[in-house]
């Protein structure tokens, strides 16, 4: 097999130019080798449909134990920053393996399911309020007044934490999920760790209100605990001993730190879609049921999680290519949502694709995001929102677009929408 020439200059995977459009590089990798080692890292990097599918099925094989995280150098080749601590690391819900995933996603997935029934007219209302508090005379950044607080909102709300913590909560969520991105400076990680540090503390204080209010001194943090809240199913299974405080605490942490992102970037995605294609803007606003179709090509196209982690068990191939054991995987999803051996021209967005619900922009298996429902529902109201509020809308020339620099996440630091109303 022919080696992709990549070799002394694999900082070009964490370049603006290559963050903010992966796509060409990514369509290199996929089409030369799909499952590449990126050079002096025990990483790959896996970018076909295929292969992104098969390593996500090989649960045997491929742990979801996030052990390690590519990261960027200064000057030099990106490493592998080390998470396992030796083994010590504690894996929850969507990092988890079964039989303890499995264990983890019986407790949350009933909350959603049930408050997902009833849930449409709140985020209904939500949007609306973002909207009106977005909204800065012909112009609103997308992005921050409503792809980035309307899903942070309904997790507060389903966990059971008080709607008024919501902006520090985005903060600590975005944070968390920096960390992940593969480019932090050793300036701002000390602001990370911080941010990491807090959110454990605040989610540890609201699972303690939960379990029991009494043992908490005056003031402090009383969460809007009820039967239908995801702290109160927390805080009864640590009380029946099902789970322990530190692993109850994880999983709010990374409820409140990767659920919200998924969300986040299909709205602003979707939103940039129809403010750059007026046709479709208007085909939109003629026939809105149109819009799951639009939901699920954004999600392809632009995948709001461009990878998740896997950790190799044993020694074992993967296509052609042999992987040691303990080394790491990045599974591609946005690279895999554009390969045209699954999707006919896919660097073409098109609502009417046939086989658009083949994406993998969710996961695929066991680990499909509990939360998929949750995300269309919020990013259909937020769009719908969009639509009815303006009569055209398009990206403002004097305030281009921003992504989030990360090889991790695919979301607009800053989308700011000229509208006419």
């Amino acid at each position: 097999m022919s080696s992709v020439n990549l070799e002394g200059r694999m900082g070009d995977l964490f370049e603006v130019g290559q963050l903010d459009d992966p796509y060409p590089l990514l369509g290199r990798l996929r089409a030369e080798q799909p499952v590449y080692a990126v050079p002096g890292t025990d990483f790959h990097l896996v970018t076909s449909w295929r292969l992104v599918s098969e390593a996500a099925a090989r649960t045997a094989d491929f742990s979801s134990h996030l052990t390690g995280v590519l990261v960027q150098q200064p000057d030099g080749p990106p490493i592998t920053f080390d998470l396992d601590g030796g083994g010590q690391a504690v894996h929850v819900l969507a990092t988890a393996d079964d039989p303890v995933h499995t264990a983890h996603r019986k407790l949350v997935m009933p909350v959603l399911t049930k408050r997902i029934r009833t849930l449409e007219p709140s985020v209904r209302r939500l949007a609306d309020e973002l909207w009106a508090t977005g909204l800065r005379g012909d112009r609103i950044d997308w992005a921050t007044g409503m792809a980035d607080r309307l899903p942070l909102a309904l997790i507060a709300e389903l966990i059971g934490l008080p709607s008024e913590d919501v902006p520090q909560l985005l903060i600590w969520a975005y944070d968390s999920t920096e960390m992940l991105g593969g480019v932090v400076t050793s300036e701002r990680l000390p602001e990370l760790v911080t941010s990491a540090t807090s959110l454990a503390a605040y989610l540890h204080d609201a699972l303690r209100a939960a379990r029991d209010p009494a043992t908490l001194p005056h003031g402090s943090l009383r969460a809007a605990t009820g039967p239908t809240t995801l702290l109160h199913v927390l805080a009864s299974a640590c009380r029946t001993g099902e789970l322990t405080e530190e692993v109850a605490v994880l999983i709010l942490v990374q409820l409140v730190g990767a659920g919200g992102e998924s969300t986040a970037g299909l709205i602003a995605s979707a939103a940039r879609v129809l403010a750059t294609n007026p046709v479709l803007q208007q085909r939109l606003r003629a026939d809105p049921e149109l819009l799951p179709a639009l939901l699920d090509e954004a999600l392809r196209w632009e995948s709001p999680f461009r990878a998740h982690h896997r950790h190799v068990v044993a020694d074992t191939v993967l296509g052609d290519t042999a992987l040691a054991a303990d080394s790491h995987l990045l599974l591609l999803w946005g690279a895999a949502n554009r390969d045209p051996a699954a999707f006919p021209e896919p660097d073409s967005f098109d609502i009417d694709r046939p086989n658009v619900r083949r994406h993998l922009a969710f996961g695929k298996g066991a680990h499909f995001c509990i939360g998929s429902a949750l995300a269309r529902l919020e990013a259909s109201a937020a769009i719908s929102t969009l639509l009815r509020e303006t009569r055209e809308f398009g990206i403002d020339p004097d305030d281009p677009p921003q992504w989030v620099p990360s090889i991790f996440v695919r979301r607009y630091q800053r989308l700011q929408l000229m509208l006419e109303q």
